[in-house]
């Protein structure tokens, strides 16, 4: 595992499968070695896809120990977008158990570094082999991972994003709450387009009016306000990230009130030029928390803030930083020891 850790790159040995099959339902979850899975060029998965993942981190403590962040967080958000595509719900247990089997196999592939962290990717795919247009009969469910840094190597460094003006993320009653893997391959031209003008991610509008804010790239985000912080609100159209629970809760502890209200696009720019909004911050899994500096749209374009990171975006990275790496208290319960690990 030596190397520069770039994210999804530097895979851990092992993973953990279990199948399900209509006949017999859920299967014993497997260690093995790391290899490829045996899919068929029918399966439905590949053609219909019947596909959804989680993304979560185990964090090394400073007893040496392994500790998995908000697994039970996971295993629900999971069995949500399982049943929106129609697809077996992953039992609780059966999530979790195949997470500490991962995690006691390859925990020894994590160094005693804070800034490194194991990332664990659980996958349910459908793997019957039949082109009939209908939810699959079986399905294979896979946990596998990498050590990785922040998957914005600037760490707190602030990023530029840019406004779409062609492409939508999702639309009410479509799958934007599900953690789907065909939510992501149609960002790709997006997020092309961000690069061709100069900046890091995409900032997705609502696909109807195309003027309320709702994510960036695959993260949340927060608006800090002279008197509050607040996020959009879970409309369907956003994915309820773990990430953004965990602020909602840290917040109000470092005395922060914290509200979910919808915030337009002409309120975000005017906000920012007012100086009614100094921060402006993206939060996920891989991200962590990241300050958003400058934003960027077909016609304008203005600074959050004097564009550099500011005092709550910080204060959010290091209570949740603090509380993931066993360095402070865990009031909530979201560390989930793994020994042996």
């Amino acid at each position: 595992m030596a190397g520069s850790y770039q994210f999804g790159t530097q895979f851990t040995a092992h993973m953990v499968t279990a199948t399900w099959s209509r006949a017999k339902g859920w299967g014993a979850p497997e260690l093995t070695e790391r290899r490829p899975i045996p899919l068929d060029p029918t399966a439905v998965g590949l053609h219909y896809g019947q596909s959804v993942f989680e993304g979560l981190k185990a964090h090394r403590q400073p007893d040496g120990h392994i500790s998995i962040f908000r697994p039970h967080a996971h295993a629900s958000r999971m069995r949500q977008s399982a049943a929106r595509l129609a697809m077996p719900e992953p039992p609780v247990d059966l999530f979790v158990e195949a997470l500490e089997m991962f995690v006691r196999a390859d925990g020894d592939a994590l160094p005693d570094d804070p800034s490194l962290s194991l990332y664990v990717r659980p996958l349910l795919i459908a793997t019957e082999s039949t082109l009939a247009l209908r939810p699959a009969d079986e399905f294979l469910f896979v946990v596998l991972g990498f050590v990785t840094k922040a998957f914005f190597t600037g760490g707190m460094n602030p990023v530029s994003v840019w406004v779409s003006p062609d492409f939508a993320r999702a639309m009410p009653g479509g799958t934007g709450a599900a953690k789907y893997t065909g939510n992501y391959a149609p960002t790709f031209a997006a997020q092309t387009q961000a690069a061709e003008n100069g900046c890091d991610q995409v900032v997705w509008l609502d696909a109807v009016e195309r003027r309320w804010v709702e994510e960036l790239g695959g993260m949340n985000l927060f608006f800090v306000h002279r008197d509050r912080i607040t996020t959009p609100p879970l409309t369907g159209t956003l994915l309820p990230g773990v990430t953004r629970d965990c602020l909602l809760q840290l917040a109000p502890g470092l005395g922060y009130a914290v509200a979910e209200e919808p915030i337009a696009i002409d309120e975000w720019r005017a906000g920012c030029h007012d100086g009614s909004i100094v921060e402006t911050l993206a939060c996920g899994t891989a991200a962590i928390v990241t300050p958003i500096g400058a934003v960027k749209t077909a016609s304008e374009s203005w600074t959050v803030g004097d564009g550099t990171t500011g005092p709550v975006a910080k204060a959010l990275y290091d209570a949740l930083q603090a509380v993931q790496q066993g360095r402070a208290e865990d009031p909530f319960g979201w560390r989930y020891p793994v020994r042996n690990s």
